[in-house]
């Protein structure tokens, strides 16, 4: 069973040193099984995070660079939809992984009944994607946790209830069909929370009234950083501020219940023991971290916080218990799952050169931290921002502005003081430079080289015509960032 959250931080579960968020079930699956530190996304937003999942491809060779902004949905074929949008978000489905290998796809070979349930957000909504025995997924990218649409069986539905009770309830019924077959199953259960709206009207009162005197010391209330978006949910008030971390706080509550009730449907249908639980985000998020609303897209250009790039990671299986090490601190990257799941399933895959990755399942088996000559490295990506991490240092490469940063970890962990032009770094900074210009060389393509377009965060349309599809996004963000002085660099440009 693969669970996926959007939107959340690393620090956003009580297991991770938060002592105000609520999340006894993911806190039991820390405990009994493994909680991995510094897990890393493949890029700090939904869409090219999510295809990364899937593909075990960076952004620059799969070619999801932004999140998508349109694809998801052929809506003339459903014209109640069409009408409840509005008439101008007319929209028709892109297929944006045609042709590339998922692990799904592998698993479905070796025969693995999948089902999917919840959001999709990599276009094409209403097409199966191969692999997929059952398909019950969102209609697009995002939604109000009430009366959200779904597309099942041809047709899309509307739902009244919370979405993430729908998205839960649709998994529970998929287990339960699943009850005394001998078949191995794949369970993927992607929720829409923690990601906004936070407003009050958008969650249960049971779980809002458990933040009611919370006072979020566990969040920074700092200045609003000056490169935040403007079209981002920021408070103007601390009145507002209270109610989004409210919100966003009381959809994962209400998520980490919903997962409770997955872990007692697996029990009652005898399947707990044969069943191994992944949770994960796509991206993290900032709740006023460094000053930020959002995640990596929170500021132009993109950031690559750790608050950002940083995700929850848990396995968990129900007879581990006290067995496992609890907390692994190697760094691994969401492209890693792609063979760590086959590994999991004993799944042979044949080696391939652009393959990036590797399989950390003999590291859970075996209860040991991960030894190598090298100093372990992951890498991410937005557009024509790029990082290189280390467990002491991060570098960030600007291809677009120049505006580069580097930051020592051990001495410098909020990411406050940049050291980019710092002499006594000069060797360090240099060879990161080189390492990380021959991982995307290696790892990416030309076609899909993201510092090919101007991306600024505001959304991708169309994988066949990027550079079209980004000049609009271009002539928008000239007049309203650069015209202003904001970014100097830009200017000279």
């Amino acid at each position: 069973m693969f669970i996926l959250s959007d939107d959340q931080g690393e620090w956003a579960m009580g297991c991770s040193g938060n002592q105000e968020i609520i999340t006894p079930n993911l806190d039991r699956m820390a405990k009994e099984g493994i909680r991995f530190k510094n897990f890393f996304c493949a890029s700090p937003v939904c869409s090219p995070a999510r295809a990364s999942i899937l593909t075990g491809a960076i952004p620059s060779r799969h070619g999801v660079l932004d999140w998508l902004c349109a694809g998801n949905l052929d809506t003339e074929k459903y014209p109640d939809i069409e009408e409840k949008r509005g008439k101008k978000e007319k929209d028709h489905s892109i297929m944006y992984l045609e042709g590339q290998e998922t692990y799904i796809q592998y698993l479905a070979e070796a025969g693995y009944h999948c089902m999917h349930s919840g959001k999709w957000h990599l276009g094409a909504s209403d097409h199966v994607p191969e692999g997929y025995a059952q398909w019950f997924a969102l209609d697009g990218g995002g939604c109000p946790y009430y009366q959200p649409d779904f597309y099942e069986n041809g047709r899309v539905v509307c739902e009244d209830r919370y979405v993430t009770d729908v998205i839960t309830d649709k998994a529970i019924q998929y287990l339960e069909e699943r009850a005394g077959k001998e078949q191995p199953f794949y369970l993927g259960v992607h929720y829409t929370a923690p990601h906004s709206p936070w407003t009050e009207e958008n969650h249960p009162r049971e779980y809002l009234e458990m933040y009611q005197d919370c006072p979020f010391e566990s969040v920074p209330d700092m200045p609003i950083h000056c490169r935040q978006r403007e079209n981002h949910i920021i408070p103007k008030t601390e009145k507002e501020r209270r109610e989004y971390l409210t919100g966003y706080y009381a959809s994962i509550t209400a998520m980490d219940a919903n997962i409770g009730r997955l872990i007692d449907a697996l029990e009652r249908i005898g399947k707990i023991e044969d069943t191994i639980i992944i949770f994960t985000s796509d991206n993290g998020n900032n709740m006023g971290h460094h000053g930020i609303w959002g995640k990596g897209n929170g500021t132009y250009p993109q950031n690559m916080y750790d608050s950002s790039v940083k995700v929850p990671f848990l396995m968990w299986n129900a007879s581990w218990n006290d067995r496992h090490l609890h907390v692994n601190e190697n760094l691994y990257s969401h492209y890693d799952l792609f063979l760590t799941i086959l590994d999991i399933a004993e799944i042979p895959y044949p080696y391939k050169a652009h393959r990036i990755g590797h399989s950390f399942w003999d590291d859970v088996k075996q209860d040991l931290l991960r030894e190598t000559e090298n100093e372990i490295v992951v890498c991410s990506e937005y557009a024509s921002v790029r990082m290189l991490r280390t467990n002491r240092y991060k570098l960030i490469l600007d291809y677009l502005t120049g505006e580069d940063y580097f930051y020592d970890l051990i001495n410098d962990p909020q990411e406050e003081h940049n050291q980019i032009y710092e002499e006594n770094y000069a060797v360090v900074i240099n060879a990161m430079k080189k390492k990380l210009e021959q991982w995307f060389q290696f790892y990416g393509t030309e076609k899909n080289d993201g510092r090919k377009y101007f991306i600024t965060g505001t959304g991708q349309r169309d994988l066949c015509d990027q550079t079209g599809a980004f000049r609009t996004v271009l002539e928008m963000y000239w007049d309203k960032e650069v015209e202003k002085g904001k970014y100097e660099s830009f200017n000279k440009q």
